[in-house]
């Protein structure tokens, strides 16, 4: 059983912390305004998919292995930095296109999928920022502390679709605005790499601090 006293802070701080742009919403806007409402929705749910298995690494202990090895923050801080570039470059190269009535094929949702899945998987500071946020909210007196984290980033996860499906609907609602001249779509496009490109780099460059 949680703490029931200390739940309204944690709501308020993870809804405070949801709320400030991040990697993840600036990824998920990106992806909104590029392809879309629906792709933008399917980011949000890839991207909490592979924040909830953080919360559960976290919560068994593997997110320790990150903070007490630096061999495997490395390689999970570089295979994560290494794909986002990789996106920003294809994003940088790919032909402008103009906006259209057409919804994403199947396989352009599937593969929508996957990529935010990968982001979100590959980023060691979310799970070096549930190891060190939701013991805050714990109290072993009530109970099995891994229930607790569990329960805790569960209700992290899901606020996090709401807000984040926010910032892709409205992204998504003006995108298609924004990519109705060539001259927008190229200004987009170009955007859309630099945030990829942008992340990959922060991402490159974290420490476990």
């Amino acid at each position: 059983m949680i703490d029931v006293a200390h739940l309204p802070l944690f709501l308020f701080a993870a809804f405070v912390l949801l709320i400030t742009p991040g990697p993840a919403v600036l990824y998920i806007v990106t992806r909104s305004i590029d392809r879309g409402r629906t792709a933008g929705l399917i980011s949000v749910l890839s991207v909490e998919l592979g924040t909830f298995v953080h919360v559960f690494a976290a919560t068994f202990g593997l997110s320790a292995l990150l903070v007490s090895s630096a061999m495997a923050f490395a390689v999970v801080k570089y295979l994560g930095a290494i794909y986002l570039i990789v996106l920003g470059v294809r994003r940088l190269t790919a032909r402008a296109e103009l906006a259209d009535a057409r919804a994403p094929s199947s396989t352009d949702l599937r593969r929508t999928f996957w990529q935010g899945f990968l982001v979100a998987m590959l980023n060691p500071k979310t799970a070096l920022f549930f190891l060190a946020f939701l013991p805050q909210f714990v109290s072993p007196a009530r109970g099995p502390v891994a229930a607790q984290m569990l329960v805790l980033g569960l209700l992290f996860v899901l606020m996090a679709i709401v807000t984040d499906s926010c910032y892709a609907l409205l992204a998504g609602a003006v995108g298609p605005e924004l990519r109705r001249s060539v001259r927008v779509a190229r200004i987009e496009r170009y955007g859309a790499g630099g945030v990829y490109i942008s992340l990959g780099l922060t991402a490159a460059f974290a420490d476990r601090r």
